[in-house]
């Protein structure tokens, strides 16, 4: 298990250790949050999804709102509930998942 581990991972591991099938992944109801140039290309700054992973998350992310909000996610970092995570990472009812473009300053 990852340092993120969930206990959804924890549960699929039982099940596998049991010969259950863990190829069926269940679909999480959770926020995606956008923050300035990732907000201004999806326009909006909030929306729900349901999705199993992060990167099914960003995968409809970028679906929805196209090409522009594709090459703003590239240069993003992605957090799920406050803490940086990996993209594989499963999600649980809800999570959220923020999308942090760089931020400049003087």
């Amino acid at each position: 298990m990852t340092p993120f581990a969930s206990s959804r991972e924890a549960d699929q591991g039982a099940d596998t250790a049991a010969g259950g099938d863990v190829g069926t992944a269940t679909r999480a109801r959770v926020t995606l949050l956008m923050f300035a140039s990732a907000r201004e290309a999806a326009g909006t700054g909030r929306e729900q999804m349901s999705a199993s992973t992060v990167s099914e998350v960003l995968d409809e992310a970028r679906c929805r709102y196209g090409e522009r909000f594709a090459a703003v996610l590239e240069r993003c970092r992605v957090w799920l509930n406050g803490e940086p995570v990996a993209i594989d990472h499963p999600l649980d009812d809800g999570d959220e998942v923020a999308v942090l473009p760089p931020v400049s300053g003087g």
